[in-house]
């Protein structure tokens, strides 16, 4: 019998970090509507956990905070992605699109093409790469 609960809930729990952080880059956002957005898009069970989250981020130097005051009861802390916690999300961005793409081809069904998924690696940005030159030996 496929352990669908199970899975489900270890997939959420390996995306939950960086969804999170993808939402925030549409701005400062207050804890309790970050929660709300992420039940809705099915990625949160449980609001409790994602303040525990929400620490870890601002630890790490992805997230940081502020208060606002409130009208209708005590301040709110607000949370904004720091020019890190961009650059974090970008790189996810990236893993998730190569990561689910290898996903995707292991699912085909049997007998479908699978495609080539890996990109070759990208040249470091300080190397030269030596060009052959006309009348040299290796030319």
């Amino acid at each position: 019998m496929y352990p669908e609960d199970r899975v489900q809930t270890n997939l959420r729990k390996g995306v939950l970090e960086w969804c999170a952080l993808a939402v925030m880059r549409g701005g400062d956002v207050y804890g309790r509507d970050l929660a709300r957005t992420l039940t809705g898009l099915g990625l949160l069970a449980s609001e409790g956990s994602l303040y525990p989250l929400l620490s870890r981020l601002r630890e790490s130097g992805w997230v940081q905070t502020r208060w606002v005051e409130s009208a209708s009861g005590p301040p709110r802390r607000y949370y904004r992605l720091t020019d890190a916690g961009r650059d974090a999300v970008t790189g996810f961005e990236r893993t998730w699109a190569e990561v689910s793409a290898s996903v995707d081809a292991a699912l085909a069904p049997p007998g479908a093409a699978i495609p080539d998924v890996a990109e070759p690696p990208a040249p470091e940005p300080d190397t030269v790469v030596p060009q052959a030159q006309e009348g040299h030996p290796d030319a």
